[in-house]
């Protein structure tokens, strides 16, 4: 299985982005999928996460501001960034929780740059 992201790039502060994050290969099923991001010198943390039945977490930093959705179908989930803050510049990483017939694991994306400023 491969995660495929998109999306990054270099916006003006209160700008949006999308991120798109694409899994292919042999799939049974995905449970969760969502993004983390890590900030130079800082630890990666959770931007959101989303179920495969569409509960949807959130960092209290990204609260009112991101929208992360998912299509099954696709085996794709998006992150909609609106509103960006210098503070959200970072690399973004999406995850998917692959099932197997019995237990699972998180396979990774490759990171795509989010870069706010003016």
């Amino acid at each position: 299985v491969q995660l495929q992201a998109s999306g990054g790039g270099l916006v003006q502060p209160g700008g949006s982005l999308r991120l798109s994050c694409v899994a292919s290969g042999k799939i049974l099923s995905i449970n969760n999928m969502g993004w983390y991001r890590q900030a130079p010198g800082k630890q990666r943390e959770l931007v959101a996460s989303i179920t495969d039945g569409g509960i949807t977490t959130y960092a209290d930093s990204v609260k009112g501001r991101f929208t992360v959705s998912r299509d099954n179908a696709k085996n794709t989930v998006y992150l909609q960034m609106n509103s960006l803050k210098p503070e959200d510049t970072a690399v973004y990483y999406c995850y998917t929780d692959i099932k197997l017939e019995i237990g699972g694991y998180r396979e990774w994306g490759q990171g795509t740059q989010v870069t706010v400023s003016s």
